[in-house]
């Protein structure tokens, strides 16, 4: 019995991994190509017309994070077959724009067809020295109300969702709280459709707060949201996992959220998961959740459905505690609890390929079907994969 456990066990991981290989991808970012090195930290919407978007950082001479870097975009009408050329959305010269988190706002009475919000961060210098003191991240927002076609000059929108203490920069930057390294998400950002804060948008973020501690743990997640379509913003509570860092929610049924988190300390090689019944204004609790193993990266969450009143998930990362690779959807139907169904998209056994999949986003494409999109081998690329969850 033991032996044919042994056997059958990574013959069948082959024959899955195989399976899920064959499914259809496309690259849609290629490093090398379209004027920049090298494509990161990707993120993904879906459109009222049934159009995706994809977005990421282009950053024009390698895969430091912080330099020449520029927001693209790219737009498949054919759920994800095929690809357009690239479009540049924001592009500061020789400072980075980065971080896109796009969303949908479908419920703005004045704009019926939807309005597209891309957030996204800027930043002046590297992030040890922003830890320092020693430059700033500000918090953008930029709008479509044409699916993308155009889009609205930038709103700096720093004052409302960020609290620097750093008035060399800016003299309106002299927040007691002294919030110094800023990120967006990585990902989408997201609506709440249902229930007492439905149209709320809701982006998930991180912070470092005052000088640098040992093993980054002046490092918490938070979020901000608006509840009148971006005239205003107001930032939620701090997670208060010290290292809580890069972060994706998603919508619960009953009023709840739910936040994934990246643990920065690395002691603990889990996602942080935490939950909100007041729509991400504050948090009734947040644990390690031992399913969802992680090698400090960063992951996606997504509501794909609902079973017997529950909100059903998919949540993608890099299921590997200590490489970037193995990346996995995996699909929990009571709303987190637990991770029941577990979904191999890719892989490689290369061990010089130490980064073979990092950072990852979800989209619906239909009742069954999740694409997903994600870097790949050493962040030469980033590609697309539809991934059929539910075969009932």
């Amino acid at each position: 019995m033991s032996y044919t456990v042994k056997f059958l066990g990574p013959l069948l991981l082959f024959l899955f991994a195989a399976f899920v290989s064959n499914a259809q991808e496309t690259i849609v970012f290629e490093g090398g190509k379209e004027g920049h090195a090298i494509y990161r930290i990707p993120a993904i919407i879906s459109l009222p017309n049934g159009e995706l978007m994809a977005f990421a950082e282009g950053r024009v001479h390698g895969t430091d994070d912080f330099g020449d870097i520029n927001l693209v975009m790219k737009r498949s009408m054919d759920q994800g077959q095929t690809w357009s050329s690239l479009k540049m959305l924001v592009d500061y010269d020789s400072l980075q724009a980065g971080n896109p988190a796009p969303v949908v706002d479908l419920h703005d009475p004045k704009y019926p067809q939807g309005v597209i919000y891309l957030f996204f961060n800027t930043g002046n210098n590297h992030e040890y020295e922003v830890r320092m003191n020693q430059g700033v991240r500000e918090v953008w927002m930029m709008k479509s109300f044409d699916l993308g076609n155009t889009w609205e000059e930038p709103l700096n929108i720093t004052l409302q969702t960020h609290r620097p203490n750093n008035p060399q920069f800016n003299p309106n930057y002299n927040f007691k709280e002294d919030w110094r390294h800023y990120a967006n998400t990585p990902g989408h950002a997201f609506q709440f459709q249902e229930g007492k804060f439905k149209g709320r948008i809701f982006v998930a973020a991180n912070h470092s707060v005052g000088p640098p501690k040992d093993n980054f743990e002046e490092y918490q997640a938070h979020g901000f949201f608006t509840d009148d379509h971006g005239k205003t913003f107001q930032l939620s509570e701090s997670i208060t996992f010290p290292g809580s860092n890069e972060s994706i929610a998603a919508e619960l049924s009953d009023n709840r959220m739910i936040m994934s988190i990246r643990n920065q300390r690395g002691d603990i090689r889990n996602r942080i998961l935490a939950y909100s019944s007041d729509g991400g204004t504050s948090w009734d609790t947040a644990y390690f959740e031992e399913s969802l193993p992680d090698p400090v990266c960063q992951a996606s969450i997504l509501p794909i459905g609902m079973r017997n009143g529950k909100t059903v998930l998919a949540h993608s990362n890099a299921a590997d505690p200590n490489h970037r690779n193995n990346l996995t959807i995996k699909i929990s139907y009571d709303e987190g609890k637990t991770w029941s169904k577990s979904i191999l998209v890719d892989r490689t056994d290369d061990p010089k390929k130490s980064s073979w999949t990092a950072y990852s986003d979800l989209v619906n494409l239909d009742q069954n079907t999740v694409g997903i999109l994600y870097e790949r081998d050493n962040y030469t690329e980033i590609v697309f994969k539809p991934i059929t969850w539910d075969k009932e």
